[in-house]
């Protein structure tokens, strides 16, 4: 269905075209959604950033996610409440790994963005992308934590997910954007020819692509606004 990553942003930045002029922001999930978001950004000449979320795992059952975590000014943490209750999960074991992965969302984003600070996206689009969506317990986090940074308009866009993710995510976002809602769903790995793991120093290259992207294009802006 999708040649790769990159096949992927730009076919859904084709979907995405509408929100061009409309202020903006793509937020993008690492490692995964970098590379789709990218090229979402590239399109429609928009600043290009982070939500990094680490997953909570149940106590001795790490691939079993309980919860969420998300950075940001606040950051969200999003429990799966009916998981807690049967595995009898305490206060005190979450408290103590929303610090831990903390932790480690300030580690990697000093890592992606080498200190930059993150995007201001009160009154803007903030388009919430990563290249594509299982379970959704991470995106819902991310939707969560971005909603209280005001956003005019919260996007979420990815190329593939389930049926019933997408339609139990409409809630948390203004708009969902899907290419590809599937109703039997496997892994996101086989809706794409390649879906290589994306290195963190994919993500960091990435990252400084964009940033100089979006300076060039704001320059040009700018001067095209002095001559007219």
């Amino acid at each position: 269905m999708f040649h790769d990553r990159q096949d992927a942003g730009r076919q859904l930045a084709a979907a995405l075209a509408q929100f061009k002029d409309r202020q903006p922001c793509v937020l993008a999930l690492p490692r995964g959604g970098v590379p789709v978001a990218f090229e979402v950004a590239k399109a429609l000449q928009a600043p290009l950033d982070l939500v990094i979320v680490r997953k909570i795992g149940a106590p001795d059952q790490p691939e079993l996610a309980v919860g969420a975590v998300v950075d940001g000014a606040h950051p969200e943490l999003v429990i799966n409440r009916e998981i807690v209750a049967l595995l009898d999960i305490s206060d005190e074991y979450l408290a103590e790994e929303k610090a831990r992965q903390l932790k480690e969302i300030e580690r990697r984003r000093q890592t992606y963005l080498a200190g930059r600070p993150g995007l201001d996206v009160s009154g803007r689009t903030a388009l919430i992308v990563d290249d594509g969506i299982a379970t959704g317990a991470t995106i819902r986090a991310a939707l969560l934590a971005t909603r209280r940074a005001h956003p005019k308009l919260l996007v979420l866009a990815v190329p593939v997910a389930p049926t019933d993710t997408i339609t139990a995510l409409r809630s948390e976002a203004d708009e969902v954007v899907c290419l590809e809602p599937h109703d039997v769903f496997g892994a996101i790995s086989v809706f794409y020819a390649d879906f290589t793991q994306v290195s963190d120093e994919e993500v960091r290259d990435i990252v400084t692509r964009a940033a100089q992207m979006f300076q060039v294009a704001s320059a040009g802006s700018r001067a095209e606004s002095c001559r007219t």
